[in-house]
C-alpha cells in the first residue's frame, strides 16, 4: 500500500485554469505576464482555503519561467521564499528578509517572496518593510496574503496591488468535487457532494478535507446518507416529511418527527434553523424567477417545487416568521427542547386558523354597477339601502353556513355615517397644482364650499331657523366631537354661543385671529351638519374677532405703588408726610 496523499494536497492546482471559482483574478495575473506588466507588490486577500496561496505559487512559476509552458521537473523553489508572519513577526525577521532581497536570483528571473498572514505583523515590522516595498530590487517580487485585510495598516495598502479572492461558490465545489470522485473511481450522489461543499461554508480546502473523511467512512460509494450521519446535518428528505407533517395540521406527529431526529443526535437549534431555511426555499419555489436562488441539486430541487405547489404562500411566511423568532430565542431560553415543540406546535396550528376564517363575500359585477353608492347623496334612507346589500347579505349568508361573525362588524350606520363624513380627493396635480403650494390650499377651500352648497335639484331645504333649535344642534355637534376625541375644535365650539341673524347668518365671537383661522378650516362639516340637521341649506356661519383690552399686570413695586394711588390718592401724601418709600 503506497503513502496516502490527502486530495488538498495531491489536487492542488498548479495552472491558473486549474484554479477553482477565481477566474477573474487568475484571468488578470495571466495578462499581467502576457504583457509584462508585473507589479512589484501585490497583496491577496479572502477567506481560508480559496487558493490564495496557490495562486502566489503558480505566480511565482509562470515568471521565472518565461512564456514557456512550466515542466513539472523544474524546480523554482530556490526562488521562491514563503514566510509565515505569523511566527516571523518581529522587525528582525523583516530586516534579515530585506538584506536577503539585494541578492539576485541564480535561476529564473525574479525572487518572488511570500508572506502569508501579513496581518500578523507588528507595527515596527511594518514600519520598517515600507521603504523596501515601495522601491523594491527590479528582480525582487512581493506577494502579501491574508484573511484579515482591515488589519493590515493603510500604508502597506496603498503600495499593493489588491486581489480579493471570493468564497467558492456551492455549485463550483460540487462540480471539483465530482470530478476527484471519478478520477478517485467514487460513485458519490449529487447530493451528497452538495452537503460537503455546502459544510465547506466556501473553502476548497475544507471541502476536499471532508471528501477524504467522508470515503474513509463510506468507502467507493457515497450517499447523501452518510454524510448527513457523519457530519450531523439533517438531510432534505427530513425537512421534506417535517414539513408535509406541519402542513397537515398534525401537532402531535410533528412534535414526534422533531424528538425522533432528537435521539439520532441533531441539535435543535440546528434543526429550527434548517428548518427555516427550508419553508425559503419552497417560497423561492412558488416563482420562476425566484427558483434560480435555490442551491440545491436537480433532484431535491424537484421534490421542492413539488412540495410547494401543495402549500400557501401565507402559511409558508407566517411558518418563515414563527421559525426566525424562536430561533433567535432559542439560546437565551431555559428550556430549549420545549421551546422548539411551541414552534412545530403553532407551525401546525396555522392550518387550523386558516380553516376557520369565514370566506370573504365578493359581489357580483352586475350588483356592484347598479347599486354604486354615490358620496354625494344627503338621503340617508337611499344610502342604508344600497349599502344594506354590501353588510347584511355577507352577514346573513355567514349565518346560514355557521361561521362565527366578528363582533365588532360594522353595522350599516356606521358605514353611511362612514360614506357621510369621508371627504373627497381632489386631484390637484390636474390643475398644475402642487400639493404643498398656497394656490392648493384656495383651491382646496373652493371645492370644500361648492361641496357644502351643492343640493339636490329637485328638493332644496329653506325651513325657518330658531335661536333655540340652533343651540341645540351646535351642542350636539360639540357631543359629537368630543366622542371622537376633537379637543381643539370642542374648545373653539365653546368660546362664544352662536347667534342667528337675518335667518340665515350664523354669527359666532372669536378672541383672536389665531382661533379665527383653525374654525375656518373646520367649518365645513360643521356647516354641513347645522344645514342638515335644521333643514336649511342657506345656513351660513360669519366669524368676528373680538379685540379685547389686554389685562394689565402688575410685576414691579412701583407698579403697585401706583395702583394704590389709583385707588387712594391720600397714599401719595402720606408718603411724603412721613418720608416714606415704597
Amino acid at each position: 500500500m503506497g503513502e496516502f496523499v490527502v486530495s488538498a494536497l495531491k489536487y492542488r492546482p498548479q495552472t491558473f485554469a486549474d484554479v477553482v471559482g477565481q477566474q477573474a483574478i487568475t484571468q488578470t495575473l495571466q495578462n499581467a505576464i502576457d504583457l509584462g506588466k508585473i507589479a512589484k507588490a501585490m497583496l491577496f486577500c479572502g477567506p481560508r482555503g480559496v487558493g490564495k496561496t496557490t495562486c502566489a505559487r503558480i505566480f511565482a512559476k509562470k515568471i521565472n519561467s518565461g512564456t514557456l509552458p512550466i515542466d513539472p521537473d523544474e524546480d523554482f523553489a530556490f526562488n521562491v521564499f514563503e514566510l509565515d508572519a505569523a511566527s516571523n513577526n518581529s522587525v528582525a525577521d523583516i530586516r534579515s528578509l530585506i538584506e536577503q532581497v539585494r541578492i539576485p536570483p541564480q535561476k529564473g528571473n525574479y525572487k518572488v517572496y511570500i508572506i502569508d498572514e501579513v496581518h500578523m505583523l507588528s507595527s515596527a515590522a511594518f514600519n520598517a518593510f515600507l521603504k523596501t516595498l515601495e522601491e523594491p530590487p527590479p528582480h525582487a517580487v512581493f506577494i502579501l496574503a491574508t484573511t484579515e485585510k482591515q488589519k493590515i495598516i493603510p500604508t502597506i495598502l496603498s503600495r499593493c496591488q489588491i486581489f480579493d479572492f471570493r468564497r467558492i461558490s456551492i455549485k463550483d465545489a460540487q462540480d471539483y468535487l465530482k470530478t476527484i470522485a471519478e478520477r478517485e473511481g467514487i460513485h458519490a450522489e449529487a447530493d451528497a457532494l452538495h452537503l460537503i461543499a455546502q459544510k465547506a461554508d466556501g473553502a476548497m480546502r475544507d471541502a476536499l478535507s471532508i471528501f477524504d473523511r467522508m470515503v474513509s467512512y463510506s468507502g467507493e460509494t457515497l450517499t447523501a446518507k452518510h454524510v448527513s450521519v457523519n457530519l450531523n446535518i439533517l438531510d432534505h428528505d427530513s425537512y421534506l416529511n417535517l414539513t408535509d407533517v406541519l402542513q397537515n395540521g398534525d401537532l402531535h406527529g410533528s412534535v414526534l418527527q422533531f424528538n425522533s431526529l432528537i435521539d439520532l443526535g441533531f441539535d435543535g437549534y440546528h434543526i429550527i434553523n434548517g428548518l427555516s431555511k427550508h419553508f425559503r426555499d419552497l417560497l423561492m419555489c412558488q416563482n420562476e424567477g425566484t427558483t434560480k436562488l435555490l442551491e440545491v441539486g436537480e433532484e431535491t430541487e424537484a421534490k421542492f417545487y413539488t412540495q410547494a405547489k401543495g402549500i400557501s404562500a401565507a402559511f409558508l411566511l407566517q411558518a418563515l416568521e414563527l421559525t426566525n423568532s424562536y430561533a433567535l430565542q432559542y439560546k437565551s431560553s431555559l428550556h430549549p427542547h420545549l421551546h422548539v415543540e411551541l414552534c412545530l406546535m403553532q407551525i401546525a396550528s396555522l392550518t387550523e386558523v386558516e380553516k376557520k376564517k369565514p370566506k370573504p363575500y365578493i359581489k357580483p359585477k352586475e350588483e356592484v354597477a347598479s347599486k354604486s353608492i354615490d358620496p354625494t347623496i344627503e338621503n340617508k334612507e337611499t344610502i342604508q339601502q344600497t349599502v344594506s346589500t354590501a353588510v347584511v347579505a355577507p352577514v346573513e349568508n355567514n349565518i346560514n353556513e355557521g361561521v362565527e361573525t366578528s363582533p365588532t362588524a360594522p353595522t350599516v350606520n356606521e358605514v353611511v355615517e362612514t360614506i357621510e363624513e369621508t371627504p373627497v380627493q381632489l386631484d390637484l396635480s390636474a390643475q398644475g397644482v402642487s400639493g404643498l403650494s398656497l394656490s392648493s390650499l384656495r383651491i382646496q377651500k373652493e371645492h370644500q364650499t361648492k361641496l357644502v352648497d351643492a343640493s339636490d335639484n329637485e328638493t332644496i331645504n329653506n325651513q325657518e331657523v330658531s335661536q333655540d333649535a340652533l343651540i341645540e344642534q351646535w351642542e350636539n355637534y360639540t357631543k359629537r366631537m368630543t366622542d371622537r376625541g376633537e379637543r381643539n375644535m370642542v374648545a373653539l365650539l365653546q368660546l362664544d354661543i352662536p347667534r342667528l341673524k337675518n335667518k340665515t347668518e350664523i354669527h359666532l365671537s372669536i378672541p383672536n385671529e389665531t382661533n379665527k383661522v383653525e374654525l375656518e378650516k373646520n367649518s365645513t362639516s360643521l356647516l354641513q351638519f347645522l344645514r342638515k340637521q335644521l333643514l336649511n341649506d342657506h345656513l351660513n356661519l360669519r366669524l368676528h374677532v373680538d379685540a379685547k383690552e389686554e389685562k394689565k399686570f402688575i410685576y414691579t413695586s412701583e407698579d403697585k405703588y401706583q395702583e394704590l394711588i389709583e385707588k387712594n390718592p391720600m397714599i401719595e401724601t402720606f408718603k411724603k408726610n412721613f418720608n416714606l418709600e415704597y
